[in-house]
């Protein structure tokens, strides 16, 4: 049975000191509180960094220069930063937490030194990467040694790059003959048609692909008024059976911060999207540091926190505060940790972590107050429970008696044949059906 995950992503260069010591048991219990399952520590492959081609400083973690390193900046002691890692991995696991890092198959740092056969150019205007050459076949065995040695250092999991840039077939090679020695590893793809969505799961079997094309895009455009809340069950239809695949999130180092100027300019317009990636069905669910307490990147202009730059969003300061000693967010940040939270426990719940998904907008269309194009209403069902989550992207609240259709009512045994939901502007509300 597909089982909801809950993943947290942070550059562990702007958590604490930025150093892998300050990863410490307070640190640990404060992401269990949030649902975490997995942490994606992203940046401790060595990259390229204090080179001329270099964008930024300290620069990019998608550039890696040395593939069996640890960054140095990362380290206490940088000539013991691989046994400063390899604490690290004996600490998240003693936590009882699992650790991702990065694996990126499609280029390489401008100064990488190792056993990839390159082309000399690079994709789009990744200046300071070149191309890895997949078709030559030392490339697989060279992966392969790559991944191995991380998976012999405890790493649970790798977050694989720009998959679609590299070709499938060879992917599934290197997958296969990695999970051989160690089959609990969790491959989760960066991929962005739909179209391809069934490729990289059933044919190169990775666990986990970001539902970019799909949910992602679809919440952003549902929150910015330009799309409608129809298209969350278009895209529900879409996926059919490889719903338990899927990976939401509605921020990552990639796309700007929900409470930026340039995506909803604060979290309060966000929370129905927030409940819907999280509760709407078995698909994991993955969250950016800082975007718990609403880190609005105001340091950035892009409504990015930057991988290239050194930083300091305010928002990962004021939980680096918080995680020390107990204080340090304000009021409003504290609301919002709150309301994380308590989503994080209904979806680590049974209930929403395995149960069947049942969406009601079909049989409600005609319903008084219910808007199709502005909410959503689904049903979630176990043998024991069942309960009607409904999503309110509208500006104003909305008051509604939601229909329970019999074939429903038959499968999850039911007796209610409709309930009365209220959820506020951009809100959502759940009712429990027995």
């Amino acid at each position: 049975m597909d089982e909801k995950k809950i993943i947290y992503q942070v550059l562990p260069r702007l958590w604490g000191d930025g150093k892998m010591p300050s990863w410490d048991k307070e640190s640990f219990d404060y992401l269990r509180l949030l649902g975490t399952d997995y942490i994606w520590m992203t940046g401790i492959p060595r990259h390229s960094s204090g080179k001329s081609f270099v964008k930024g400083c300290p620069g990019s973690p998608y550039a890696i220069s040395d593939w069996y390193d640890i960054n140095p900046y990362l380290a206490r002691d940088e000539d013991h930063r691989m046994e400063e890692f390899e604490a690290l991995v004996a600490r998240v696991h003693s936590a009882g937490l699992k650790l991702i890092i990065d694996y990126v198959p499609n280029h390489v740092g401008r100064d990488y030194e190792g056993g990839l056969p390159l082309y000399d150019w690079n994709d789009a205007d990744w200046t300071d990467t070149l191309k890895v050459n997949w078709s030559d076949p030392a490339t697989e065995d060279e992966f392969v040694r790559v991944l191995n040695f991380w998976a012999q250092k405890g790493v649970d999991g790798f977050r694989c790059d720009m998959v679609e840039l590299v070709p499938a077939e060879s992917l599934a090679n290197v997958i296969t003959r990695v999970k051989l020695s160690f089959p609990n590893l969790l491959f989760v793809a960066e991929v962005y048609k739909r179209e391809n969505y069934k490729t990289y799961i059933e044919s190169v079997g990775f666990d986990l692909l970001y539902d970019k094309s799909g949910v992602y895009d679809t919440l952003r455009g549902v929150i910015s008024g330009v799309r409608s809340a129809r298209e969350l069950s278009w895209n529900w239809q879409f996926l059919g059976g490889l719903q338990g695949h899927m990976l939401n999130f509605l921020e990552n180092h990639d796309e700007q911060r929900i409470a930026s100027p340039a995506f909803a300019g604060t979290v309060d317009k966000a929370w129905a999207a927030v409940a819907y990636a999280m509760l709407f069905n078995a698909a994991s669910w993955m969250i950016y540091a800082g975007q718990e307490v609403g880190e609005t990147a105001s340091e950035s202009a892009d409504g990015r926190t930057s991988i290239f730059n050194w930083s300091h969003p305010e928002g990962l300061s004021h939980i680096s505060e918080f995680v020390r000693c107990g204080s340090g967010l304000n009021e409003k940040e504290m609301d919002i940790l709150a309301r994380y939270r308590r989503l994080s426990t209904l979806a680590h719940s049974p209930l929403f972590r395995q149960g069947n998904v049942w969406d009601l907008c079909y049989c409600n269309l005609e319903s008084p107050g219910f808007d199709p194009d502005r909410n959503t209403v689904f049903v979630r069902f176990d043998g024991n429970d069942a309960m009607v989550v409904l999503c309110n992207f509208s500006s104003s609240a909305i008051s509604t008696d939601i229909v329970i259709p019999p074939e429903l009512r038959e499968i999850a045994k039911l007796e209610k044949t409709e309930a009365s939901l209220y959820a506020p502007a951009y809100g959502y509300s759940l009712l429990k059906l027995k």
